[in-house]
């Protein structure tokens, strides 16, 4: 909640994506012990700022910034580009009680297709992608057309 209150009372576009988004979407909330957000890309530093101001401390890395509070939650702010327009697009939402930006429906199954794919990442990870993804065209078939025939042979037609 401190971080939602920090972004928020400082104005700054940001919102969830990967697991977070996927739960809220899917309606079947599946256990994570992190949560991945974007920030919109002129505002990273002054939220940085504002965020260690709060007590969080962060490091950086190539592709994000991830935060530490006083809890065990993890908290990864992606800096690639791909997700700079989400916040944008974003939508309010309740998620496990906090109200929160959270990545359109659209943008997290592209946010999803994009990790699937991205040839670096450990299999388990991309089988998790790959059942993500499934969650998603599960609970909104109208996705279903926006797979490619890749994933069309990998996830059964809702």
């Amino acid at each position: 909640m401190r971080l939602v209150d920090c972004l928020e009372g400082a104005e700054i576009p940001w919102c969830l994506i990967e697991d977070l988004a996927v739960n809220h979407w899917a309606k079947e909330p599946m256990v994570t012990q992190d949560v991945d957000l974007v920030i919109a890309a002129e505002s990273i530093d002054r939220a940085v700022q504002i965020l260690e101001k709060a007590g969080f401390r962060s490091k950086r890395f190539l592709r994000s910034i991830n935060f530490q509070g006083t809890s065990m939650l993890s908290i990864q702010v992606s800096t690639e580009d791909f997700y700079k327009d989400f916040p944008a697009r974003a939508v309010p939402a309740d998620v496990h009680g906090i109200l929160m930006r959270v990545a359109s429906l659209e943008d997290t199954l592209q946010g999803k297709i994009q990790a699937w794919k991205d040839q670096t990442r450990r299999q388990s990870k991309k089988f998790k992608d790959l059942g993500d993804i499934a969650r998603l065209v599960e609970r909104h078939p109208r996705l279903w057309d926006k797979l490619d025939a890749e994933l069309k042979q990998l996830i059964e037609k809702p």
